[in-house]
């Protein structure tokens, strides 16, 4: 199991913790795959970008009009997290849904 986040991301460390044997990407450091950026493109469309976060609100409006996975590869904070692989299906946040499908 992967997770996809920034690894000062406290929702990414909570996720981390609940989830034995999970390990993290950080996608500030080492960028989101781009075939796992497509596949969650795919899935979540716009949903990708959190447009709630401070990164978000510091974005110029040119900036704001960018696709999802180009404003993800240029500003890494915005997208929302986590994003989970599982055995092959993605997961975005950690909420209780997410929470359910995973812990069971």
């Amino acid at each position: 199991m992967i997770v996809y986040g920034i690894k000062t991301c406290d929702t990414c460390r909570k996720a981390l913790k609940s989830l034995p044997g999970a390990r993290l990407h950080d996608v500030r450091a080492q960028g989101l795959p781009e075939e796992v950026a497509q596949a969650a493109l795919a899935r979540f469309g716009a949903a990708l970008v959190n447009r709630q976060s401070a990164t978000w609100r510091g974005l110029s409006e040119e900036a704001r009009a960018d696709a999802p996975l180009p404003l993800i590869a240029a500003y890494p904070a915005v997208m929302k997290r986590p994003l989970i692989e599982a055995d092959g299906t993605l997961y975005l946040g950690w909420g209780k849904e997410v929470q359910a499908a995973l812990l069971g």
